[in-house]
């Protein structure tokens, strides 16, 4: 016996006839004899002023005695009886089936069809009754009143030995087999073969399933007849009758009761002995058993007893189902045996290894955490005010009331987890805890309890940032009167604590388990590790990754960062270690501090400077996309790795030129230039500088000039040496708007006619977007001019350009010079080219009146210096942007014609076609004059019939012979008195409204 689940009390004994039948109708008994008779016993009337107030619908736990006796209730001995508490009817079954009112049992009905029956089966909740004689079976139901309707009757095989209603079916159990009847057309259906020796039982679960007895075993079956589990009631022998009263199932046997437990596997509950035992029925409160002439009550032992009986003797999950079955009303009493019996439960798994089972009874007794983890005296918690020594058993169940405990009982079951105290059974128990399936169980229970936990912390968080914030609010609005901190508003943080506790714990464990990548996932995601102690753990084991992560996850990072360039150094030492190089190499420097540069710029420029030698694309791309602010960035350069400089700069212009202030395109280029006049010096120095040559610093120093413009070009311009780069010097100069000097370069010094009319390009198409200046707006004519006078352009173009540079006001001296030439007419004065503004082309400086003769001495003078090859190829390429009769005043008289095709063919042919269409056009505009004169004509031939009734459109009177006005849709007609005053009152209106204004 595993414990007691019923109390047998002997009721009633003495009966002075044998008793066939038993019912139980409230507090009475009602016996049938083998004479006939009905006995009716009831608590002993003298005792009632003893016995406390007892439930009148409920057997007593005291002797009964005869209260009335009812001779010749039947003419032979009952076979059964049932009663019907919903119809409070009394069914009896002798030699036919009998209904009689409770409780004066008058007979209201009697079925005479079920002579002979014997079993029957009632359908509460229709009121359909089924009973059986030999081979028939009928339904007949109840009519509401004092008679029963027959509804059916049917056929069957052999015997019915028992049945029962299953739903809307009806379940036989027939000599050799079970069959399910349709109680609708009396289809059979063969369920399975019933036993050898003991007759068929059917028995009727509250459920509405049934159990059928194949000898010692009971079979589950649904309402059609098909099995419901592989498990089996496995009796002792097998019974002849079979009560269900939850959670037992109670079998007669010829000289005792027995009692099983309705969950799998129906264990053994309970044996009752009670010899010569002949009927088992189920009242409302108890179990009656019947014997020849005597009563037993079998009375349900109160749950909390048997919790207590099971509990005490191990037996955990029966404990935990009949706590399920507590009144709802005993709820806390419900949760505190609950955990009580879960907490027993999962230390007894424990200590036996079934780790993980025992986690789950933790789970589910919500005992506080840090008592699961008291178990495990290796993992570091951290200080905290919910626990300070989670490893005292003791302390804990008598000191700690948070625990979440149903009731002050949990307290005792805690004390008897305490360890042994013996040393040697104590490492032993340590090296089991320690263990890796007491871990991995611990890992599960941690990871179950993590979510709920972890979420109520980050809300704590969220909750202090919102009172921060309104805080913050009040006291702006309060002009800062109190300075009380958030200690004014409590937060609760047993949250936070028992999250970090979780995390820590959940940590350790993973690393003593071997799972390093589910540490380093744990940290990558929201955590509340205790940094301190995870800290030192990880570093103990060298558990780098965890490590970084760990940093990354508190904000150290300036620790994280520290690390990784100690990792990175250790593998450069040591190359063998392939795997260190790979995990650990400069880029993941970079990685790191991609996320940091929104918070702590400096940082990231400071510890950028440890990889930007090894990767400088990569950490110049880092300063980039972290949006840390390129004049920041530029000065820390500057400061700690100049030759990375100008690189940063030209990914920064290359990425959003606009986005680069002029500072920084200054410096930029003055880096440019610095590098490009070192490599200038070396090679003057060993007398190889070649002016055509190119290194790449220089073309990306060309490349700046002409591309940005954002640098200052009178700075740049001093510092270049005065006998060498001259096409840098001819680029600032045309930012200078000094073109003349520029193109004087690139003709006189350079020698390279085509960078001379591509700088010309460049200034004409850069007037098209515009407005016209002095000094771009004839600057092929300049060119011209250079061409042709190339003695006067070069003379003291050293000092002009110096002048130029060393002028404070950054304007251009107008250096005028005066050449006398003789010729036939006598002497003229020809300006010399010496200045952007002296040297403008336009009709009012361009003599027109200038004659063949000034164009011949002007080639004398110049003699055969005048570059005409240059002059030719400059105005038959651009022909089309040179003023035609400006460029052939400016040519020598000796030019022939015949050079000049490719010039004056395109032009002439241009200004041909130009005068067509400008003739073409005046005459559109002659036509269209012409047709609107038509119009004006028409419009001036309207006529205007007067009639005597003309009325104005202003006043309503008619016009007669005053004077009129027409409004130009030439129908309205007006007084020209009325017409001139509506015009002033409309323009007095306006003047008001701007009045108003």
């Amino acid at each position: 016996m595993v414990h007691s689940a019923y109390d047998s009390f002997q009721l009633l004994t003495g009966c002075p006839n044998k008793i066939d039948a038993i019912e139980s109708y409230g507090s009475k008994l009602l016996l049938g004899c083998s004479d006939g008779s009905l006995r009716i016993y009831g608590s002993d009337p003298s005792d009632a002023d003893r016995s406390p107030p007892f439930d009148p619908h409920a057997l007593r736990k005291e002797p009964y005695a005869l209260q009335r006796t009812v001779s010749g209730f039947s003419k032979k001995a009952l076979i059964s009886m049932q009663v019907l508490e919903s119809r409070e009817l009394l069914l009896s079954l002798s030699e036919s089936i009998a209904f009689h009112r409770l409780p004066n049992l008058e007979t209201i009905a009697v079925i005479t069809k079920a002579k002979g029956a014997n079993v029957y089966s009632w359908d509460d909740r229709r009121g359909f009754l089924c009973f059986a004689r030999q081979k028939r079976v009928c339904i007949f139901r109840h009519d509401g009143g004092r008679g029963f309707v027959e509804v059916k009757d049917f056929g069957v095989l052999d015997t019915v030995k028992s049945m029962s209603w299953c739903g809307e079916n009806i379940c036989l159990g027939i000599r050799k087999e079970y069959m399910i009847l349709n109680a609708t057309n009396g289809a059979l259906s063969e369920v399975f073969s019933s036993g050898k020796i003991a007759p068929p039982l059917v028995v009727a679960l509250p459920s509405g399933e049934l159990i059928l007895g194949k000898e010692n075993i009971g079979v589950f079956v649904d309402q059609n007849g098909k099995l419901l589990q592989a498990d089996r009631i496995c009796w002792s022998e097998a019974p002849t009758a079979v009560v269900i009263q939850k959670p037992y199932a109670i079998a007669l046997f010829p000289r005792r009761v027995e009692i099983r437990s309705l969950r799998v596997p129906y264990p053994l509950i309970q044996n009752i002995v009670l010899p010569g035992v002949r009927r088992l029925i189920k009242s409302n409160n108890a179990i009656v058993v019947a014997l020849e002439n005597s009563v037993h009550g079998l009375f349900p032992v109160p749950l909390g007893a048997q919790i207590v009986q099971l509990t005490a003797s191990g037996n955990f999950e029966e404990a935990l189902a009949l706590c399920k079955l507590l009144p709802p009303e005993d709820a806390s009493l419900r949760a505190a045996k609950e955990a009580s019996i879960h907490i027993r439960y999962a230390q007894y798994l424990f200590e036996n290894g079934s780790y993980e089972e025992a986690m789950e009874h933790f789970v589910a007794s919500q005992v506080d955490i840090t008592y699961v983890l008291s178990l495990y005296p290796s993992i570091i918690l951290p200080k905290t005010t919910a626990v300070s020594e989670p490893v005292k058993l003791a302390d804990l169940s008598l000191d700690a009331p948070h625990l979440s405990r149903g009731s002050s009982g949990l307290s005792d079951d805690l004390e008897t987890f305490l360890p042994p105290s013996e040393s040697d059974e104590n490492s032993v128990l340590e090296f089991k805890k320690m263990s890796h399936n007491t871990l991995m169980a611990l890992i599960k229970f941690i990871q179950k309890k993590r979510y709920s936990i972890v979420e109520k912390a980050a809300a704590e968080g969220t909750e202090e940032v919102v009172l921060d914030a309104v805080e913050d609010s009040f006291t702006s609005s309060r002009f800062k009167k109190s300075s009380k901190g958030r200690g004014n508003v409590p937060i609760n943080s047993a949250a936070r604590e028992m999250a970090a506790i979780l995390d820590t714990a959940l940590l350790q464990a993973l690393l003593l388990t071997g799972q390093s990548a589910a540490a380093v996932e744990l940290l990558k995601g929201l955590n509340y590790c205790d940094a301190k102690i995870c800290e030192e753990i990880l570093q103990k084991g060298n558990h780098y990754a965890a490590l970084l992560e760990l940093y990354r996850s508190s904000s150290m990072h300036r620790e994280a960062l520290t690390l990784l360039q100690q990792l990175v150094e250790e593998s450069k030492s040591n190359q063998s270690q392939a795997e260190l190089i790979q995990k650990f190499s400069p880029e993941a420097i970079i990685e790191y501090l991609k996320p940091v540069c929104g918070t702590d710029p400096m940082l990231v420029l400071e510890f950028s400077m440890l990889v930007l030698e090894s990767c400088p694309t990569q950490t110049i791309e880092l300063f980039l996309s972290g949006n840390i602010p390129a004049d920041m960035v530029n000065s820390y350069l500057k400061q700690h790795a100049p030759n990375m400089q100008g690189r940063y700069l030209e990914l920064m212009l290359a990425m959003n030129e606009n986005g680069i202030s002029g500072n920084l395109q200054n410096e930029m280029v003055q880096i440019y230039l610095s590098e490009v006049l070192e490599w200038y010096s070396e090679l003057s120095a060993q007398q190889i500088w070649d002016e055509k040559e190119y290194s790449p610093t220089r073309k990306k120093l060309l490349s700046a000039l002409e591309s940005i413009s954002g640098y200052n070009p009178e700075a740049l311009l001093k510092r270049l040496p005065p006998d060498a780069l001259f096409e840098e010097r001819a680029i600032l100069l045309g930012k200078m708007n000094q073109h003349e000097l520029a193109l004087s370069l690139y003709v006189h010094k350079l020698h390279v006619p085509e960078l001379a009319l591509a700088y010309c390009d460049r200034v004409s198409e850069s007037a098209v977007h515009q407005p016209p200046t002095k000094s771009s707006g004839n600057i092929y004519l300049t060119l011209l001019q250079i061409y042709l006078n190339p003695q006067k352009t070069t003379k003291n173009f050293e000092k002009r350009i110096t002048n130029l540079v060393s002028s404070s006001n950054a304007s251009i001296p107008k250096i005028s010079s005066t050449a006398s030439f003789k010729t036939r007419g006598g002497r003229k004065k020809i300006a010399s080219i010496e200045g952007a503004e002296d040297m403008r082309i336009s009709p009012s400086n361009t003599d027109s009146s200038r004659s063949d003769g000034d164009a011949e001495e002007s080639n004398e003078e110049g003699g055969s210096s005048i570059m005409l090859d240059q002059v030719l190829d400059l105005l038959s390429r651009r022909w089309g942007r040179l003023n035609g009769a400006q460029a052939l005043r400016l040519l020598p008289r000796e030019t022939k014609l015949q050079n000049l095709l490719p010039f004056l063919g395109p032009f002439v042919k241009k200004s041909s076609e130009a005068y067509r269409n400008f003739s073409v056009i005046k005459s559109l505009r002659q036509s269209e004059n012409l047709q609107v004169k038509d119009e004006l004509y028409n419009q001036r031939k309207a006529v205007v019939k007067i009639s005597s009734d003309s009325m104005c459109s202003l006043c309503n009177k008619k016009l007669g012979t005053s004077v009129f006005a027409v409004y130009p849709n030439g129908t309205t007609l007006v007084h020209f008195v009325c017409f001139r005053d509506s015009q002033s009152m409309k323009a007095v209106s306006k003047v008001s409204q701007l009045r108003k204004r």
